[in-house]
């Protein structure tokens, strides 16, 4: 497991009836939470809508997440961005904010060359005495950070981890701790040895992925069991049928920024029946 802890949430972001951050719906998110499964968050990540915040909002949200932090919990803020200037200066607010390593996404749009992200990765691990765990996700920012170029960006100080959401690449790296990318690849990333998943099916079976680290001998038989709730939750754009399902869970997550918008009536019958299937909503059975 990895110092961060096995079990990392990539939280939502709550909005009121206005469309503002909902400071109160998000505490409450955590604590619950962090009661059921949770080792620690990611802050204003991709779950997190970080693409849609203003600044203000985005440090906002890590400050507020360090402040109510759950005793034990660890705080990792998103904080990458395609301009290199902006990531480190994220990077270094969030660090003044207590956070215990950051979150630092694959430049998007500009498709820097493996030097571009050499050197953009030295910036941003520079700007923070915290763990930088890299994120490739080559499907949202159309450039892959393939095995041999993580092995080398390992070597740069303060580079400790990486969130991989390349299924086909998933595999142990020197000199990192690899996490998860996608629910549906956190048994595999378990049985080599990995320090866990960055979460969104957590938001509503944290305790039975938290199983998933501490029951070995039954890893394989919870993951079978949970396909249909990763493969519900991105039946669209994340995060619109997590959101969905802790509106039906009774939290109040609230809608969401465009360009993305609320499930659609299908996809909120497909959320409900999910739910439904492992006894989530009051009423029906486990």
């Amino acid at each position: 497991m990895g110092d961060l802890g096995a079990v990392l949430t990539a939280i939502v972001t709550p909005f009121d009836e206005r469309n503002r951050v909902n400071e109160e719906s998000f505490v409450g998110l955590i604590r619950h939470l962090a009661d059921n499964g949770s080792d620690g968050f990611v802050v204003a990540g991709t779950t997190g809508e970080a693409s849609t915040l203003s600044e203000e909002e985005q440090l906002g949200l890590i400050g507020l997440a360090v402040a109510e932090r759950p005793e034990g919990k660890s705080i990792i803020a998103g904080t990458g961005t395609n301009d290199t200037r902006q990531a480190v200066h994220l990077t270094e607010r969030a660090t003044e904010l207590g956070v215990d390593a950051v979150l630092s996404v694959t430049p998007y749009y500009n498709r820097p060359s493996p030097l571009g992200l050499k050197r953009h990765y030295q910036a941003v691990a520079s700007a923070t005495d915290k763990p930088t765990l890299l994120y490739n996700i080559p499907s949202r920012t159309g450039t892959n950070i393939p095995p041999d170029l993580l092995a080398e960006l390992a070597q740069i100080d303060g580079i400790t981890g990486v969130k991989q959401a390349n299924p086909q690449e998933l595999q142990p790296i020197d000199g990192l701790d690899v996490y998860a990318g996608d629910d549906g690849t956190f048994l595999r990333t378990l049985e080599f040895g990995g320090a866990g998943v960055i979460s969104v099916a957590s938001h509503v079976v944290g305790s039975e992925m938290r199983r998933m680290v501490d029951e070995p001998e039954q890893r394989a038989e919870i993951d079978a069991s949970l396909r249909d709730v990763y493969e519900t939750l991105f039946l669209t754009s994340n995060p619109t049928c997590t959101k969905a399902a802790l509106n039906m869970l009774g939290f109040d997550a609230g809608g969401l920024r465009l360009p993305l918008v609320g499930a659609t009536t299908d996809e909120e019958a497909a959320v409900r029946e999910m739910l439904e299937r492992h006894g989530l909503l009051a009423g029906t059975p486990a």
